[in-house]
């Protein structure tokens, strides 16, 4: 990559990765953030890349095509380029022949304005866990690189690049720049890395990918949460032997700089003619690349044993019959909990920051403060994302609460110092209990208290011009163990996909009292019923059971692995008939418009 036209002295090609977090579903509003940060880097950058659907953020279901913008607009919106502008890259929903796309273009500057160079449409449209993009935008059809004044640059969107042959296609047709804009939302906190566990294989793709073709390879992030997706950032440049030469920090907006020297390029091949071995063998390659193809359309027939052949589906992976007991298939190491504590503390103050200021215009958050460990965690995460000035923490016992939980709460609400009122719900509670129904049974009552709970909060958040905030746990989810519209009901929850034990984990990182981590876990809505007592198993047992049935391996595979049979039963019984308080109340579908079957926008849109 050079920026002189002299060969004699190429200059650094001068890239700024820009980690942006933009409004949602608010293009132009986006498009003016986007023309603010150019003009500001002219004179210092020659190329500006910014991330996959910067203009809109990226989960936007069906509202995508009032979102979606044609590469000539885009250009138009980026300014009057001039003397010193640099080019710029943008990922965005585009409007193309009447189609939608999820695209990157390449816009070059010049002395009336920005023009399009090249428009990539995304190949691999994710459709699976959290994406959905299959429904939405059409799949593009070609991989090409893009001349540029600064050299032959490639471009692709997030999955494209997690696929090898999109990248080796434009390494082979001279591309020496990838520019890959994602929006990879963060999974898995593992301790040791650092980083979320997806931004980690970026990294080992992209050192793979620039040492392999000997090129360089910029990835451009986006930050910032979206409906509780959060997007952590960690943009990356990295060099021609693999060194990672500019790395965004996690969870910020930023812009990220580096300094591209084409004779890095001339000096790692010549040491590692991988790309030119490449170029040699890829007659032969083709070959092998077109019978592979042949085979995959053969996808859907049902093979036998006359298809042996060079097309023929190959036998499934096993190993010989040796009349061993069968090897286990998970581990029952309690470990394949563990987290990156500190990560996950900035992850989660990020989100209720994003999500209650950023995304819904609030600066204030109401919760139930019930002395147990869970409200305690997100009492303190609350605290540390907005301030405890804008916390207000509800101490809400009923006439036989155990004295411990009003003890404790208050212990966690004078230790964090978020606001503290304590309402009594017995007079309510027994104004209808004992009007109406004294012979109702305990799970009852304690479903009457949790409602009554959650009543007081909402209006109390309307009162204080405050969001609420959640506080169940996933173990609590997953195994259905909690109140239906009651403790499920705050539309903020930071811990909703925390196990139970990650929850005790996380209190014993933040600081809260030993007195709150170290009690056994209750509900307090019948005295001296714990979680254990009503679940028939403990949560030590169940989180590792539930972590691997929630990954798709069957109850067999569990108790193969050495998990006691009782235990996986009590945790899949309890998991297999609980769905339905995990959704929505199930509506009678009657037209081609209905609200989350048809007419789908998603819930910060």
């Amino acid at each position: 990559m050079t920026t002189s036209p002299s060969d004699s002295a190429p200059g650094p090609l001068r890239l700024a990765v820009v980690q942006f977090r933009p409004e949602k579903a608010r293009p132009e509003a986006n498009l003016a953030r986007i023309r603010e940060r150019v003009e500001a880097l002219h004179g210092d950058a020659d190329l500006v890349a910014f991330p996959e659907a910067a203009l809109s953020g990226y989960f936007l279901e069906g509202g995508v095509g009032e979102a979606a913008r044609s590469a000539e607009a885009v250009a138009a919106a980026l300014g009057p380029g001039g003397p010193g502008a640099p080019d710029v890259v943008v990922g965005f929903y585009e409007r193309w022949r009447r189609r939608l796309y999820n695209a990157v273009a390449y816009f070059e500057a010049g002395p009336d304005g920005y023009r399009p160079l090249h428009v990539h449409r995304k190949l691999f449209l994710p459709t699976y866990g959290v994406f959905d993009e299959d429904r939405f935008v059409e799949t593009g059809r070609e991989v090409v690189p893009v001349d540029t004044r600064f050299g032959r640059v490639g471009l692709l969107v997030c999955e494209d690049f997690w696929h090898g042959l999109p990248g080796t296609v434009l390494a082979l047709s001279g591309a020496e720049l990838l520019v890959v804009a994602s929006a990879s939302p963060a999974r898995d906190f593992h301790p040791g890395l650092g980083e979320p566990a997806n931004l980690a294989r970026w990294t080992r793709l992209a050192t793979a990918a620039a040492e392999e073709h000997g090129i360089f390879v910029a990835v451009p992030q986006l930050v910032g949460s979206e409906g509780g997706k959060l997007f952590p950032g960690g943009s990356l440049v990295v060099g021609p032997d693999g060194e990672v030469l500019a790395r965004g920090p996690l969870l910020d907006e930023a812009v990220v700089e580096a300094r591209l020297h084409g004779v890095r390029i001339e000096r790692v091949r010549a040491g590692a003619p991988l790309l030119a071995d490449l170029e040699q063998m890829l007659p032969h390659l083709q070959r092998s690349l077109r019978r592979a193809a042949g085979r995959g359309g053969r996808r859907d027939a049902a093979p036998s044993r006359a298809d042996a052949g060079p097309g023929a589906d190959p036998p499934g992976l096993r190993g010989a019959a040796n009349g061993h007991a069968p090897a286990p298939i998970v581990s029952t190491d309690p470990g394949v909990l563990d987290l990156d504590l500190e990560l996950v503390e900035q992850a989660l103050v990020r989100f209720i920051r994003d999500e209650v200021v950023e995304r819904r215009g609030f600066g204030k958050v109401v919760l139930g403060v019930s002395g147990g460990v869970d409200s305690a965690v997100s009492l303190y995460l609350a605290c540390r994302a907005l301030g405890p000035e804008n916390v207000y923490g509800f101490r809400l016992p009923y006439a036989t609460s155990s004295p411990d939980s009003l003890a404790h709460a208050t212990l966690a609400l004078e230790a964090t110092g978020a606001h503290a009122r304590t309402i009594e719900i017995t007079g309510p509670v027994d104004a209808y209990l004992e009007a109406f129904e004294a012979d109702a049974p305990g799970q009852r009552r304690g479903n009457v208290m949790a409602r009554t709970r959650a009543v007081i909060l909402f209006d109390q958040s309307a009162k204080l011009g405050a969001l609420p905030l959640g506080t169940g746990n996933k173990s609590e989810r997953l195994l259905g163990y909690y109140t239906w519209h009651a403790d499920d009901s705050p539309p903020i929850n930071p811990l909703g996909d925390l196990f139970k034990t990650q929850v005790w984990a996380l209190a014993r990182h933040l600081g809260v009292p030993d007195a709150i981590v170290h009690k056994p876990a209750s509900a307090d809505l019948i005295q001296g019923v714990h979680d254990e007592h009503e679940l028939g198993i403990g949560y030590p047992e169940a989180d590792p059971i539930l972590y691997w049935l929630v990954r798709g391996y069957t109850p067999d595979d569990l108790v193969r692995s050495g998990f006691d049979a009782a235990r996986v039963e009590v945790v899949q019984r309890r998991l297999s008939s609980t769905h339905w308080k995990r959704e929505l109340p199930t509506v009678a579908v009657l037209s081609s418009s209905a609200i989350g079957a048809f007419y789908l926008r998603p819930v910060d849109y």
